[in-house]
């Protein structure tokens, strides 16, 4: 079982990034997934999650609004549309199965600074 994120960077306050993650070594169209992320100083905490069809979606309260989770099941890969960042949106982001207890990818960060 593999993650790939990608799509992280420098971005202003209120600004957008679109975060990417290609999964392999399961049949990525059984398994609900989920992103996390994990700022400096702080333990790794759930953002968003998705059902296995994406007809449902959970937000973690700060980022409800401004970030959408989304999945395509012929490419592997779910997403982590994050819109009107703020600095405290600042980590290193990643995706896995939910509740698996599968390894982690080496993460993609996110900085929002001006």
């Amino acid at each position: 079982v593999q993650f790939v994120e990608s799509g992280g960077g420098l971005v202003q306050p209120g600004g957008s990034l679109r975060l990417s993650c290609v999964a392999s070594g399961f049949t990525f169209s059984n398994y609900e997934m989920s992103w996390y992320r994990q700022a400096p100083g702080k333990e790794r905490a759930l953002v968003a999650h998705i059902t296995s069809s994406g007809r449902r979606t959970n937000y973690v309260d700060s980022v409800k609004g401004r970030f959408t989770i989304s999945r395509d099941n012929g490419k592997n890969t779910v997403y982590l549309q994050m819109n009107s960042l703020k600095p405290e949106d600042t980590a290193v982001y990643y995706c896995k199965r939910h509740n698996w207890a599968d390894s982690w990818g080496q993460g993609t960060q996110v900085t929002v600074s001006s």
